[in-house]
């Protein structure tokens, strides 16, 4: 980071900290911080559609949903937003297919517990526009959104694509909206990056955070949706485009060598366990 960024960083920090009326919940950090939130769980009746190639076939298994909040002095983001809240209305949940789907405690419910509200968020961003990572969408319509352009007209184009559910994100129409194509530095300092990885949607899009003492952070979108996955290269049957989504594998797979990185499978259930817990975080 250049000296004028530094100082920029804490400018903004203090402002924050000594603005005169200002009403805010959340507090100004000096350093990124990146928190793991449970954003639902899903009972898959029949594992078979997460790889074209038969592994899964007849056999059920467990899938995480998680969302992620990334704090920086110069602002906050959140990735991805899970699930429904509204499925925590009944005990029993819901189901779309061969999907059991639950969410325990609402996200926003989540958020209050480490003093932010909606309103506190500055940026909102989506691995891809599904139905599990766009559940809440609509709750934080005062962010600024960042979206992928190729991403928003596959969401939005005739008959709406296989998981996909508009009325979760309607508020893209009215909300401030960034639109992107391709890698974005979220707050300019390379701290916090969206990297395109295209494949399992068009504008499909994985998460990298560089944190001060656990280094850089890979989250991983539904690049993978299983470790075993990652392991051996398989992919759902509902992915796009089978060759950009080995493209994407590859590229991403190499800046995780090259960083040093911790990858995490957003998804999966012993990845997602492993991460600190609300109110704690990665620094």
């Amino acid at each position: 980071m250049t000296w004028k960024r530094r100082l920029l960083v804490f400018a903004f920090s203090l402002l924050l900290a000594v603005a005169p009326g200002a009403a805010r919940a959340e507090s100004p950090v000096s350093t990124v911080r990146l928190y793991a939130i449970e954003c639902g769980h899903m009972d898959v009746l029949d594992m078979g559609v997460f790889a074209d190639t038969g592994e899964y076939d007849g056999k059920s298994g467990p899938l995480a949903v998680t969302c992620y909040l990334i704090r920086h002095p110069m602002g906050t983001l959140l990735w991805d937003t899970g699930l429904s809240d509204k499925l925590a209305e009944n005990k029993d949940g819901g189901s779309v297919g061969p999907f059991k789907l639950s969410v325990k405690t609402p996200l926003i419910d989540q958020l209050k517990t480490i003093g932010v509200t909606p309103a506190d968020l500055t940026y909102l961003a989506f691995s891809h526009f599904h139905f599990d990572h766009t559940g809440n969408a609509n709750a934080f319509a005062a962010s600024t959104w960042i979206v992928n352009k190729a991403e928003l007209a596959w969401a939005e184009s005739t008959p709406t694509p296989f998981g996909v559910d508009p009325s979760a994100w309607s508020a893209v129409k009215t909300a401030t909206t960034r639109l992107i194509d391709g890698d974005h530095d979220v707050f300019g300092d390379g701290s916090v990056r969206i990297l395109r990885a295209p494949g399992h949607t068009p504008g499909h899009a994985v998460l990298a955070v560089k944190l001060k003492k656990s280094g850089v952070v890979i989250l991983s979108g539904d690049l993978y949706h299983l470790e075993a996955n990652r392991k051996f290269k398989r992919m759902p049957v509902f992915n796009t485009e089978r060759a950009d989504t080995l493209a994407s594998m590859d590229r991403v797979e190499r800046i995780v060598k090259n960083t040093k990185a911790r990858f995490i499978v957003q998804h999966d259930v012993k990845d997602v366990a492993a991460l600190p817990k609300l109110p704690a975080y990665l620094e």
